[in-house]
């Protein structure tokens, strides 16, 4: 029954590949690098981007245990050749030549912990993937899931401006969750069909520096003000709700995967000349007055190809934005301060 189900999934899959025009056979080679793939989020988001008709090639690397991964997930009979990778001496090999990088290494948070205290590990942890990522493939897409991405997109900005690589249209920090967090809460409250729904999230990605953007969501639906409050800081707690019903044995590894795995694919839709794809991202911006900020990016072959403006504000959206803004600054100067260290 499972091998059913997997089957079907994967000819799903496959099926809406050839919808959007890019059938296994006639697709570009594209190669996508997962860096921490045998983890709580990098497991599932590798099965996810195995079953992508997008992905010709993926290549999986971690410290350790990633074979077994690469063995699990090589047995599923979708497009993409899969080639695993373990410790410091094979990662140039996992990353030569991929257009699309994908970064959930670090540690995962556990009850009490705040994103920030992440900060000292997965700082670490990020700085050195990206140095490697600066010489292997200095022209991949780099989508950075590794929390606290506040901090930890800045510091892989710093890291690439140091070796001569930087390019601002090809680096993301990763907030998908968090739009499809607004997305479901939203369905669920204002009763309409979840698959429909379109709620922007900009600012940054931990606790008040999330600001979904309820006024712009469609379907529109007569909230209140009360209910439109609810559900902002249920999206900015979401992880904080996935740690504590985990119980301390866990935190959002699928449902990050899944977004992980739609931020990438809308990346490598961009690669293949797929017009008018956008997402909500952490970039380099000129949006606000902070250098980093989460808002829509339309994607495209050169990674981002335009970030889009925020768009008309409802009163309690403007306080957030104007509430969010130290804490997003104060987590940006430390990552820049922590990769100049």
């Amino acid at each position: 029954m499972r091998t059913s189900m997997l089957r079907t999934l994967a000819r799903r899959t496959s099926t809406a590949g050839r919808r959007r025009g890019f059938a296994s056979e006639s697709a570009p080679d594209r190669k996508v690098a997962i860096l921490g793939a045998a983890g709580g989020i990098g497991q599932p988001l590798s099965l996810l981007m195995k079953l992508n008709p997008l992905v010709s090639r993926l290549a999986l690397y971690d410290i350790a245990g990633t074979p077994g991964v690469a063995a699990d997930v090589s047995h599923i009979n979708t497009r993409s050749e899969i080639l695993g990778y373990a410790g410091e001496e094979q990662l140039g090999k996992a990353l030569e030549g991929a257009d699309v990088v994908i970064i959930p290494a670090g540690v995962p948070r556990k009850p009490g912990m705040t994103r920030d205290d992440l900060f000292n590990i997965n700082a670490g942890i990020v700085k050195s993937l990206c140095t490697a990522i600066a010489k292997y493939c200095p022209h991949a897409l780099v989508n950075v899931i590794s929390n606290p991405v506040n901090s930890t997109v800045p510091i892989a900005s710093e890291v690439f401006k140091k070796a001569g690589t930087y390019d601002e249209k090809r680096l993301f920090g990763v907030t998908t969750l968090d739009v499809v967090r607004a997305k479901t809460f939203y369905a669920g409250k204002a009763k309409v069909n979840v698959a429909d729904v379109i709620v922007p999230v900009v600012g940054g990605h931990a606790g008040v520096t999330i600001l979904p953007l309820f006024s712009q969501a469609t379907p529109s639906a007569n909230l209140s003000s009360e209910e439109i409050e609810a559900l902002t800081k249920r999206t900015q707690d979401g992880g904080t709700e996935v740690v504590e019903a985990k119980a301390g044995k866990g935190s959002a590894t699928l449902s990050m995967a899944y977004a992980g795995a739609i931020f990438a694919d809308a990346c490598l839709k961009g690669l293949n000349g797929v017009p008018d794809v956008v997402e909500c991202s952490f970039v380099q911006s000129t949006v606000t007055d902070l250098p980093f900020f989460a808002s829509k990016v339309r994607l495209g072959k050169n990674g981002v190809e335009e970030v889009l403006g925020l768009g008309a504000l409802s009163d309690y959206e403007k306080e957030g934005l104007e509430a969010l803004k130290p804490e997003l600054k104060s987590s940006i100067e430390k990552g820049i301060k922590f990769a100049h260290a």
